[in-house]
């Protein structure tokens, strides 16, 4: 991981990126709190996981993802790719900072909203470097050279029981509060965006996930799923039919992201 502050350039080669997102209601809820967007003109994605009140976790979400949105390209369109990371950063988290004030405004003066908030993990994907960002247990893995490595840490009281040892991992696996978690957008004044910066390398596969995916599909068979030959888009519908042929507990939403040399980045179809 780079030190805070390091350029996202160097003298390797430029890479570009190709997208692809899918999210899913799953096999149990009646309503999709999950939300995603993808730009690859920015290199931006974002995914979030609503929660709380009369379908207050659909608006949350979707508050979240277009607020940032919104902010991220307002910034973009003076920064451009040349920004270093440090200033990366910092617009991220102002982004974050009005999504978090939009929705607590919403979910304090509209009784139908009250107590929503809404997980996320974001990534902005630059021609050598990766910044990642989340709040919450949405995650974001990657896999290089046939390694699937997880790069979040989830902000949950299960993960704070595991790491002062209260419980195993295999206990983790059924905890009681596997889906409590301890920050989330638009709950409370501030809260803080947990970002890390990622070198970048060809071949390179990130994926951005909500809990009703990661909860759903084993280690083992995220890694088979995402080493499996076959496009971009296709490897994100296996994901969420697995996860759905699993139980599909939850609402499922994924985004791929996986890099080459070239010079353009897009979505696949």
């Amino acid at each position: 991981m780079a030190s805070v502050g390091a350029s996202l350039f160097s003298s390797r080669p430029a890479l570009c990126w190709e997208f692809a997102a899918l999210t899913d209601v799953g096999r149990v809820r009646a309503h999709n709190e999950d939300a995603v967007h993808v730009d690859p003109e920015l290199g931006l994605t974002v995914l979030a996981d609503g929660m709380g009140g009369y379908k207050g976790g659909e608006v949350a979400s979707a508050m979240a993802v277009s607020l940032l949105h919104a902010s991220f390209a307002r910034w973009f369109a003076q920064a451009g790719l040349q920004a270093p990371a440090r200033v990366v950063r910092r617009a991220l988290q102002a982004a974050t900072d009005e999504a978090n004030a939009s929705i607590l405004h919403a979910g304090t003066t509209n009784a139908e909203l009250q107590g929503m908030g809404t997980t996320l993990v974001l990534a902005a994907f630059r021609p050598q470097r990766v910044l990642v960002g989340h709040i919450g247990d949405s995650r974001c893995y990657r896999l290089r050279n046939n390694k699937l490595e997880l790069l979040t840490r989830d902000h949950s009281l299960r993960q704070q029981q595991l790491d002062a040892g209260a419980i195993t991992p295999e206990e983790a696996l059924s905890s009681p509060t596997r889906n409590l978690v301890t920050r989330a957008v638009g709950v409370e004044a501030q809260v803080l965006l947990e970002m890390h910066e990622h070198s970048a390398r060809p071949g390179d596969l990130y994926m951005l996930c909500s809990d009703g995916l990661s909860e759903m599909i084993t280690d083992a068979q995220l890694f088979t799923l995402l080493e499996h030959d076959v496009g971009l888009q296709k490897k994100a519908q296996l994901l969420v039919a697995i996860a759905n042929d699993n139980g599909g507990r939850d609402n499922i939403s994924v985004v791929l992201a996986r890099a080459d040399v070239g010079d353009t980045s897009r979505m696949a179809r």
